[in-house]
């Protein structure tokens, strides 16, 4: 028996609020790395972390966001706290991978294509490893290519945000790049959706068991988006960060000495 799925049960609320989490944190992730390009010693691995740690932080959140929009109608869904949580280390190791390539490597086209890659992977194989920890009376079942249509668009989108990322100069070319990323994980995430078919078990031996969306909803946000706000502010007090060359002094204007003056 198939179950009747619906993904968007608070209509445009989830997808929007979603949208927005991806987008704060590929911005501040891509800005990160942008800067750690331009950094020498102690100061570059501590960019690229951050970096790491929030496009993975963005990821994850978006996900479970646009989960509390996803129902089906016969089963109650549940979801398994380890695997949830574990979900979101996959991501920012993987993630982190990515972006310390193309931090270490620069804008080479072997950093940007493996980079791009590893951070896309990393996008796909958090959204598939936190469904897997979806609770119901029944399984889910995937059509194989829309499936891969989801992985390319989440390596494509990746690799073409890590390029403006270290290519481009400028508030407003980041900024490009941020919702770039952002349009990656939400795409992904809603193309790989799409391939989701649910298969009630006919007997009722499994009930949705773990915590619900809404029960995870809270402690889940809690700390990434406190992470991306603190982030947020760290990004906007440092000039560099934002502008990408606000941080370099500028030379001092010459004095003109007085009349008399040795």
């Amino acid at each position: 028996m198939q179950g009747t799925v619906e993904g968007f049960s608070y209509g445009v609320v989830t997808p929007v609020a979603a949208f927005l989490m991806a987008c704060l944190g590929g911005a501040l992730g891509l800005r990160c790395t942008s800067r750690s390009l331009r950094e020498h010693g102690r100061i570059r691995p501590g960019c690229l972390v951050l970096g790491a740690t929030a496009i993975g932080s963005g990821i994850w959140t978006t996900h479970f966001i646009a989960m509390t929009g996803f129902t089906v109608e016969e089963t109650p869904i549940g979801y398994d706290p380890v695997t949830t949580f574990a979900s979101l280390a996959v991501a920012i190791v993987m993630v982190g991978i990515g972006i310390f390539v193309v931090g270490h490597r620069g804008a080479t086209a072997m950093a940007l294509v493996t980079g791009g890659t590893l951070t896309g992977l990393g996008i796909a194989t958090m959204h598939y490893l936190g469904m897997a920890g979806m609770r119901l009376s029944g399984r889910l079942q995937y059509d194989t290519p829309t499936v891969a249509l989801s992985v390319v668009i989440a390596v494509v989108a990746a690799t073409a945000a890590l390029w403006a990322a270290v290519s481009v100069r400028g508030f407003l070319p980041s900024l490009g790049a941020g919702l770039g990323m952002g349009a990656a994980v939400t795409g992904m995430h809603y193309t790989g959706m799409s391939a989701v078919s649910v298969h009630l078990h006919d007997d009722g031996s499994l009930t949705g068991g773990g915590d619900t969306a809404i029960t995870l909803l809270a402690p889940m946000l809690v700390g990434p988006v406190a992470f991306l706000l603190l982030a947020g502010y760290v990004v906007m007090v440092d000039p560099m960060l934002v502008t990408g060359d606000g941080g370099r002094r500028r030379p001092a204007l010459a004095v003109p000495r007085r009349t008399g003056d040795r």
